[in-house]
């Protein structure tokens, strides 16, 4: 079996039994470490397994051809891969692959205006009612903050939004910008939060945009709240303050210079902005073949390294920088859950194969923020050295000033015009679910 040539070089913790479609079996043995049982039905799969595991495992656990057996989950398989994935080696022929990945990569992360709607489209513009149920009722569908491990979605959605606006360090009148912001949940926040706050959001997804707006009129707060379908290129007002939250990793690296000096524009000379985006630990590379393929077309994963670089050709104060580490990975566990407790009609939504393809989306994020390929970053910027506190003491004052006061009533606006898939309903986790144990908490 070829396949098994590639796993037993990656496996150096943890033990891996492969199955052929004939019934052998190819044991890849490691350290004491987590362990996995995989059944591969389609021949033609083991060949590609060894030239471009990336791609391969993916598109075989989509369409049959990888069957996790003998009471292994995908959790436990994708768990046991990425615990091994950091120690790998570059050999001659995955030093080739990178190189052909970064050429693709090079066109494939061109994101000017008139490609940037395609590319947000193809994952935002799907049915309302898959993100129904498993987004919170907020439909935050970015890295929520747990204060507390025992946290549900709903609280740490609501923690992360506090939080975002306690480092706004907003006052009662300023005009804020939102770039990509989603179903309108944290303009619609911010706006309930702080007294004659106007907001603006701007979104590339047909979809988001009318939610949002139906939301804002359905709050009472269209007078304040408004969303536009607009490239943030395009606009030319500006604004106290400037918030972004998971778009970085659509504008690509040959546009942070571009992304940075538009912030720069237009923010007022005493404003204050924040990006909130997942990052990578390590060296930047190509986002994975799959996720690129089918989940994110055209999105890239940004190193700290490269934001400061074009941070630095603007001119714009670096005032706060926060790294959450495991708080997305404890989202997407909530995700995972939900989608699993929901399978039967996400599958009558779309096809068995969509959800195996969702599946493998959530769990292998999961896993890579669990085992430190991947981070969430917050920086805060200014143009004046002096326009937040000298300490960050302030941020836990703002928020401290909010949590238990006010948190029922702004639920409820940024609730507005939502309707949860599950019918409301919460679903319940089982801690010893999916393999994931016990875990590891930042």
């Amino acid at each position: 079996m070829l396949s098994a040539r590639a796993f037993r070089q990656l496996i150096s913790v943890g033990h891996l039994t492969l199955i052929d479609p004939d019934g052998n079996r190819y044991e890849c043995r490691g350290s004491d470490g987590p362990r996995a049982t995989v059944r591969v039905t389609d021949r033609s799969l083991d060949r590609r397994l060894m030239l471009n595991p990336e791609l391969a495992i993916g598109e075989g656990y989509m369409n049959g051809g990888l069957v996790p057996e003998d009471g292994t989950t995908l959790y436990d398989f994708l768990d046991l891969c990425m615990v091994n994935i950091g120690g790998v080696r570059d050999g001659a022929w995955r030093r080739i692959l990178a190189g052909l990945r970064k050429v693709r990569a090079a066109v494939r992360h061109w994101n000017p205006v008139h490609l940037a709607q395609g590319k947000v489209a193809h994952h935002y513009d799907l049915s309302d009612a898959l993100f129904d149920l498993f987004l919170d009722s907020d439909r935050q569908y970015s890295c929520a903050y747990f204060l507390d491990p025992q946290d549900d979605l709903e609280t740490a959605q609501w923690n992360k939004k506090l939080h975002l606006a306690a480092k706004l360090n907003l006052k009662p009148g300023q005009k804020v910008l939102d770039i990509g912001s989603g179903w309108g949940g944290l303009g619609l926040f911010l706006a309930g939060l702080v007294e004659n706050l106007q907001v603006d959001g701007v979104t590339l997804s047909r979809e988001q945009h009318a939610v949002s707006n139906r939301r804002a009129q359905e709050a009472g707060l269209a007078d304040r709240v408004r969303f536009h379908l607009k490239d943030y290129r395009h606009v030319e007002e500006r604004y106290d303050r400037i918030v972004s939250v998971g778009m970085l990793e659509h504008v690509g690296p040959r546009h942070y210079d571009e992304f940075y000096g538009q912030v720069n524009r237009l923010l007022k000379d005493d404003g204050v902005a924040v990006i909130h985006a997942i990052g990578v630990f390590n060296r930047p590379e190509p986002q994975n073949q799959w996720m690129e393929k089918y989940i994110f077309p055209g999105a890239y994963t940004p190193s700290l390294r490269q934001q400061f670089t074009s941070i630095e050709r603007t001119r714009l104060f670096t005032t706060d920088v926060e790294i959450l580490r495991q708080h997305y990975a404890d989202t997407l566990k909530q995700w995972r859950l939900r989608c699993e407790a929901e399978k039967d009609r996400i599958v009558e939504m779309y096809d068995e194969r969509f959800y195996r393809m969702w599946e493998f989306y959530l769990t292998g994020c999961e896993t890579a923020f669990r085992h430190g390929s991947l981070m969430v970053f917050q920086v805060q910027l200014a143009k004046d050295l002096y326009a937040v506190p000298q300490t960050r003491d302030y941020i836990a004052d703002f928020e401290r000033r909010w949590r238990g006061r006010g948190a029922t009533t702004l639920r409820q606006v940024a609730g507005a015009g939502m309707r949860r898939g599950a019918d409301q309903r919460e679903v319940a986790i089982d801690k010893d679910k999916g393999g994931g144990g016990e875990t590891r908490r930042a």
